[in-house]
């Protein structure tokens, strides 16, 4: 049976997507694919889930029964190899939940990441001494003060995606909430206001606020955050959070609802420059 990992990278949801299309365009079921390893039908379906690690062997198998030709065959056992390796945040696997470390690849991959957050300042925004202060509150539930600071360390490595050469475009509504709520003190906030002010000069970075006064918006159920992949390959993605995990959603028609509701919560919101205006006189009250 092919091994399980912690969690996949982009690169085996993709490849496993692409070993269901050509076991399809083959015409084999999965029980007749799983005659060809000597093993149960459940361990294709996992493959092709990205629910277990690529074992190169297998593939070599089913790329020959479903008649791939070798240059195709070549380029995708290559492909496989590279997705198996591990990603960079998977060094912080003692502190980082299964559930996550999809949410991490996802995000590393992604050329556009659209975000409703009504609680807190995004990950991506957040000032080292503000991530450390939410951690710190509990929000991750009991844990010692060095998994905090790994955690916070973590966060830190992750915002490098914003600014690297192939950064996606990240578009965030708050609600006017994330301002309103104290966290780690005065000095603390004003610095905060500070990384959104900058953050707003980045080319691809899009902030809006949901103002208090505009009353509610759709989105007013929970956080989530919509991922779009240059990957043809790879559909569009809605990650949502709750208390002790998350679910990540890919149905066409789960992902057109939570993208309508992204839409009008953007049309709704304080423009870009009416949210830095709102930010600089926040940041004068402090």
């Amino acid at each position: 049976m092919s091994e399980p990992r912690s969690a996949p990278t982009v690169g085996q949801v993709v490849l496993g997507k692409r070993l269901q299309e050509l076991r399809q365009r083959a015409g084999l079921r999965r029980e007749e694919a799983a005659k060809v390893l000597h093993v149960a039908p459940a361990t294709i379906r996992r493959m092709e889930l990205a629910e277990v690690a690529l074992k190169i062997p297998y593939v070599q198998l089913l790329l020959r029964a479903y008649g791939v030709e070798d240059e195709e065959a070549e380029n995708f056992l290559r492909l496989a190899e590279d997705a198996n390796r591990p990603g960079w945040w998977q060094r912080y696997h003692d502190v980082l939940p299964n559930w996550f470390s999809m949410y991490v690849s996802l995000e590393g991959a992604a050329s556009l990441i659209r975000a409703y957050e009504p609680h807190f300042v995004p990950g991506l925004l957040q000032t080292r001494e503000y991530a450390h202060d939410v951690m710190r509150s509990g929000a991750l539930g009991a844990t010692s003060a060095e998994d905090v600071e790994r955690h916070v360390t973590l966060r830190m490595e992750r915002q490098a995606l914003l600014t690297r050469a192939d950064a996606p475009r990240f578009w965030v509504v708050m609600d006017e909430t994330v301002l309103r709520r104290p966290v780690g003190g005065a000095q603390v906030m004003r610095d905060q206001l500070d990384r959104l002010l900058e953050a707003t000069e980045l080319p691809n970075v899009t902030l809006q606020l949901a103002e208090f006064a505009t009353g509610p918006h759709p989105g007013t159920y929970g956080p989530f955050v919509l991922f779009r992949f240059a990957m043809p390959e790879l559909p569009d993605m809605v990650y949502s959070e709750y208390l002790t995990g998350a679910v990540y959603l890919d149905a066409r028609p789960e992902v057109a609802s939570h993208l309508e509701v992204m839409d009008r919560m953007a049309a709704q919101a304080a423009t870009a420059q009416r949210t830095k205006d709102i930010l600089r006189a926040v940041r004068k009250e402090l």
